[in-house]
């Protein structure tokens, strides 16, 4: 027998934390950061997120922390990658 279903799904609309949070990742992922030296990752978190900033008004500065806090993490490996790939490894 199939279920019932009842009322429908209410979807939440996301807050603009998540909505930030979200559009950085997203442009993490399309701007090769992931492959950036560290000097290359922390120049460009620092325009990002003033740009988010701007995008968001309503982030405060705990938050925007926050979200360079969770880039950065997503931005290194869990596990470090061989420097040299060989034949030998």
């Amino acid at each position: 027998m199939a279920k019932k279903r009842g009322e429908p799904r209410k979807y939440a609309i996301p807050t603009s934390f998540e909505q930030a949070r979200d559009e950085l990742f997203s442009h993490i992922l399309r701007c090769g950061v992931l492959e950036a030296s560290l000097e290359h990752q922390k120049e460009w978190f620092d325009d990002t997120l003033l740009y988010l900033a701007d995008r968001f008004t309503d982030l405060t500065e705990p938050e925007l922390h926050e979200l360079r806090v969770l880039g950065e993490r997503y931005c290194r490996p869990v596990v470090a990658r061989p420097s040299t790939v060989g034949a030998n490894a």
